[in-house]
């Protein structure tokens, strides 16, 4: 009975926590032009990994660019967009630049 019990809470609780370790991770490219001196990227790679979700952050100054990969349940692109903007550096998805450019 004992065995029984202890057999079905494992399983419950191996079902249960399967679904919480598993994160649906995103990257996006940010173009951060406003960057203009090599200390600019510390700053925003400090505003963006204080944003919930945000698992790495890269940040380089040539390209002016923020690499970010983070868990899309947690934050959204927009999030990482203002937490830059707070930082005094507006922040375009990369994509979006793109097709902006071809309009």
């Amino acid at each position: 009975m004992i065995r029984s019990t202890l057999v079905r809470f494992a399983a419950i609780t191996a079902l249960g926590f399967s679904g919480a370790a598993v994160a649906d991770l995103k990257t996006v490219t940010l173009e951060v032009p406003g960057m203009n001196c090599s200390a600019c990227p510390v700053t925003v790679k400090h505003a963006l990994k204080n944003v919930k979700g945000v698992e790495k952050v890269s940040v380089t100054y040539e390209p002016k660019e923020a690499v970010v990969t983070f868990d899309d349940a947690k934050t959204s692109i927009g999030n990482l967009q203002d937490a830059t903007r707070d930082a005094g550096y507006p922040s375009t998805p990369k994509i979006a630049a793109a097709e902006a450019k071809g309009r």
